[in-house]
């Protein structure tokens, strides 16, 4: 579905002229997890079947079925397993011009501020809120129409997106902008490990970065992520050796190596307890 590679994705969702795209995902069917990261377009999470883990900024939330997650653009956010539980779920990603555009009063009041953070919205919806049937129906018109493809179907994505957006915006929820020094300041880390983690990290290093002690770091980092520096590096190497398995022909030593791991016999290690698989199996699955 993405780049794990990349902490800020930049990934084309649908056609330029019609940026919208709906992924039918499962963790940890699909993969173990969807690294924490943010980008530019909307997103939403439908949950279908199951359970797992969802993280909005540093807050980590239960996914039960029929919840639904709304990430505006910039929100870092993280979908992980739930231990012994699988998660099915719609993944919607769209662009935010798909709605609306200059000139467009609907535009001016409500998708440019929340392009660029000035209108924040709620983050969850379960089935015990007001807006809630609704706002699932509208999801459920959208996931049929992008199957269907009659003729049109695009005015009925978007139609149901716009309605979707109101009835968010009607009940009265959204807030002011989340983003928080902590979040920038995480979004700072992430960054720059997305540039060097193939490197011999320390947490000193990673502390460095924030302008503190190593001591600090570590009980900053977990209470934004919910892990440690450690265990969200190793896990973010494996990602990425997983990405490369997928798309290159690189043997596995030369990925090994270029995520980082100097061992080969301790990757594959790694690599099976997080995949359930070796890396040569990971690659002809």
């Amino acid at each position: 579905m993405q780049n794990q590679a990349s902490l800020q994705e930049t990934k084309q969702h649908g056609a330029v002229r019609f940026p919208f795209n709906l992924y039918p995902c499962t963790i940890p069917g699909d993969f173990p997890q969807v690294a924490l990261h943010w980008h530019d377009s909307m997103e939403l999470v439908f949950v279908k079947r199951g359970a797992g883990l969802v993280q909005m900024g540093a807050v980590i939330y239960p996914a039960r079925m029929g919840d639904i997650f709304i990430f505006t653009p910039g929100t870092l956010h993280a979908l992980r397993q739930a231990e012994g539980q699988s998660m099915e779920y719609e993944n919607i990603i769209f662009e935010l011009e798909l709605l609306g555009g200059a000139g467009d009063l609907c535009a001016e009041k409500y998708i440019f501020p929340l392009q660029s953070g000035r209108l924040a919205l709620t983050g969850h919806l379960t089935p015990n809120d007001l807006c809630y049937l609704p706002a699932a129906a509208c999801l459920r018109e959208v996931e049929d129409a992008n199957h269907t493809k009659r003729p049109g179907y695009e005015l009925v994505v978007k139609g149901e997106l716009l309605h979707f957006l109101a009835l968010l915006i009607a009940q009265g929820k959204q807030q002011l902008p989340t983003e928080t020094a902590d979040t920038q300041r995480l979004k700072t880390v992430l960054q720059w490990l997305s540039v060097h983690y193939a490197e011999e990290l320390r947490v000193a290093d990673a502390a460095g970065v924030c302008s503190c002690s190593a001591s600090h770091f570590m009980r900053w980092f977990r209470q934004m992520t919910g892990q440690s520096f450690v265990t969200f590096l190793n896990e973010y190497r494996l990602n990425t050796a997983a990405e490369a398995l997928h798309t290159t022909d690189e043997t596995v030593l030369t990925i090994a190596s270029r995520c980082g791991f100097e061992n080969l016999s301790y990757f594959n290690r790694a690599f099976k307890k997080h995949f359930g698989m070796t890396p040569r199996e990971y690659r002809k699955k």
